[in-house]
């Protein structure tokens, strides 16, 4: 399915199909990675994000959105920093959990409502946008901004 670095679409049918894709953009993706999830609530991110962790060897800890935290870290063979901005009012909340810090670790950094960091998320990153297509399906555009 992803066997380079090259933008696409996709339509997902399932959950399952969606994690699937997580797992195949995983082989693709590089430490210092930085991924901005945009979608409606309920699209998937988190689910994409799952199946991103599962191909990067992360198991154990359920993968999570971490509304309430803003972030979770998860260990593997590479680190993966979780970010969920929805409850993010302004922009200088990223200073306050470390933003900067994170983005220069060596890991893959993830974001869901990545829009909300404005000018602070880096012009390098890939964008993935989900769309509601049906109670189950899911169009998912995924562009390298690198």
């Amino acid at each position: 399915m992803i066997s380079k670095r090259e933008n696409i679409n996709f339509e997902s049918n399932s959950p399952d199909e969606t994690e699937s894709l997580g797992k195949n953009l995983a082989k693709v993706l590089k430490v210092n990675d930085v991924l901005s999830f945009s979608g409606v609530l309920g699209a998937g991110k988190t689910c994409l994000i799952k199946g991103i962790a599962a191909g990067l060897g992360i198991e154990g800890s359920p993968v999570r959105s971490p509304s309430f935290t803003l972030i979770n870290e998860y260990e593997g063979q590479v680190p993966l920093y979780h970010f969920d901005l929805y409850r993010m009012k302004e922009t200088s909340e990223l200073h306050n959990i470390g933003w900067d810090d994170y983005l220069m670790r060596d890991g893959i950094v993830v974001v869901e409502w990545g829009e909300k960091a404005g000018n602070q998320m880096p012009e390098n990153r890939i964008e993935i946008n989900i769309e509601i297509v049906s109670e189950t399906e899911r169009r998912f555009q995924i562009r390298f901004r690198n």
